[in-house]
C-alpha cells in the first residue's frame, strides 16, 4: 500500500509541473498588483491574447507578464519564482547608477587609470583611458576575460590594442562587472542591500531577497566578480513600471528623470542587431514598429526580457527559467526573434489600434 502510494506521488509532481509549464492556471501567492477583471476591460481583444498565450505555451516560456497603464493585463506561468535574471542585472545596475551621477558621486568621464582599477593581466596605458561611459556603453577597448561569459563572447574578444576606447561595440563582460566594483567603491555601498532598500522596498517587491543575489568569483579570469541576481516576472515588471513612469514611484523619485532619458536613448550604435542598438546598459529599439512605440528592453540569455513600451503605456516581461532540471539536461532557450514574435502577437492584441508593419 504504502509503496503504490509513493508511486502514485512520483508520477503525480511531473504532471503537476508539465501542467505549470503549458500554460494551464497555476497557483500563485497573493500579489499586491492591480489586476483587470478581464482583458476587454482594459480594451484588449481576449481571443488574439489566448492566441498569444497558445503561441507562448509552445515555446520554453516559464513566465510572462503585461502591466498596463499601471494595472496587470494578463499573467502567464509562474511569475512568483525567483530565478536567474541573467544579462537583466546590468540594466538594473544602470538604474542604480543615476542618482549617482545625478549628485557628481560618479563621473561618467573618469577613467580607469584615475580609479585605480587593476586587474590580471595589467590594463595597458591605452585601456587605463576607458571611462565609465565607455564600460556602459560597451565599448571601453579592454579585452580581458571575464566573470560570466558565454562561448559566443569568448569567440568574439577582439584582439587587445585594437579598439580605442569608446569606438567599437563588443559585449563585454568585464566592462559590467567592473561597473559593478565601481559602483560599490564610489557609493560606498553594496550594490544589493543598496537595490533592496533603494529599490525593491519602495516599489513593494513581492519575492526579491537578497538571499537570490550574490557575487560569483571567477578569480582565474578576472579580480572582479559578477554580481548575481534572482528575480521574480512580477517584480521585473515593477522595475520597469518605475522606468515607465520616468523614475517616479508614488511621489517619489526614485531614479532621476534625466538619467533614464539619456541611458535608454542610444549611445552606440551595435553591428549586426537588426532591432536594437545601445544605451546605458539598456537595448534601444531603433527598427519598426517597435522605434515608433519608444521601445527599449533589458535583455538575458535564454530569453529574459524586459520590454518597456511608452507609446502602448505598456510592460511586458517574459521569462526562461534557466534553474530547472529540465533546461540544464537541454539547454534551450527563447530567442530574440521568437520573443518578440510573441510580443506583436501580444501588441496586436490592442482593439482599435494598428501597429506600424516591420520593415
Amino acid at each position: 500500500m504504502k509503496l503504490t502510494f509513493l508511486l502514485s506521488i512520483l508520477f503525480f509532481v511531473p504532471l503537476v509541473i508539465w501542467m505549470n509549464v503549458t500554460g494551464t492556471t497555476i497557483f500563485q501567492p497573493a500579489t499586491t498588483w492591480e489586476e483587470y477583471e478581464s482583458p476587454e476591460e482594459a480594451g484588449w481583444d481576449e481571443d488574439k491574447l489566448n492566441e498569444a498565450r497558445a503561441y507562448f505555451n509552445s515555446l520554453n516560456s516559464t513566465a510572462g507578464i503585461a502591466i498596463y497603464k499601471g494595472k496587470v493585463l494578463f499573467s502567464w506561468g509562474d511569475v512568483a519564482s525567483n530565478t536567474n535574471a541573467h544579462s537583466v542585472r546590468k540594466s538594473i545596475l544602470s538604474g542604480m547608477y543615476g542618482p549617482y551621477v545625478e549628485d557628481g558621486t560618479i563621473d561618467l568621464n573618469s577613467t580607469m587609470g584615475e580609479l585605480g582599477i587593476v586587474d590580471f593581466p595589467p590594463l595597458t596605458t591605452l585601456e587605463n583611458q576607458a571611462k565609465i561611459k565607455h564600460l556602459m556603453t560597451s565599448s571601453s577597448g579592454v579585452y580581458l576575460r571575464a566573470g560570466e561569459e558565454s562561448f559566443a563572447m569568448r569567440r568574439k574578444r577582439p584582439d587587445r590594442g585594437s579598439h580605442a576606447p569608446g569606438s567599437h561595440f563588443y559585449y563585454n563582460n568585464w566592462d559590467f562587472n567592473v561597473l559593478g566594483t565601481i559602483f560599490n567603491n564610489k557609493a560606498e555601498v553594496d550594490l544589493f542591500e543598496h537595490f533592496e532598500e533603494t529599490i525593491a522596498d519602495p516599489l513593494g517587491m513581492e519575492d526579491f531577497s537578497l538571499n537570490h543575489t550574490g557575487y560569483r568569483e571567477e578569480t582565474g579570469r578576472s579580480i572582479h566578480p559578477s554580481y548575481l541576481f534572482k528575480m521574480s516576472a512580477r517584480d521585473m515588471a515593477r522595475f520597469g513600471q518605475l522606468y515607465l513612469q520616468e523614475g517616479e514611484w508614488e511621489g517619489e523619485q526614485i531614479i532621476p528623470r534625466e538619467w533614464i532619458e539619456t541611458s535608454t536613448s542610444v549611445q552606440a550604435p551595435v553591428p549586426g542587431n537588426s532591432i536594437y542598438d545601445y544605451g546605458f546598459m539598456w537595448w534601444v529599439a531603433t527598427e519598426e514598429p517597435y522605434k515608433s512605440l519608444g521601445m527599449y528592453s533589458a535583455v538575458g540569455r535564454y530569453g529574459q526580457s524586459i520590454d518597456v513600451i511608452p507609446e502602448k503605456d505598456l510592460v511586458f516581461v517574459h521569462r526562461v527559467d534557466s534553474d530547472r532540471l529540465a533546461f540544464r539536461f537541454l539547454r534551450r532557450g527563447v530567442t530574440q526573434s521568437q520573443r518578440l514574435y510573441l510580443l506583436r502577437m501580444i501588441l496586436d492584441a490592442k482593439i482599435g489600434e494598428e501597429v506600424p508593419d516591420i520593415h
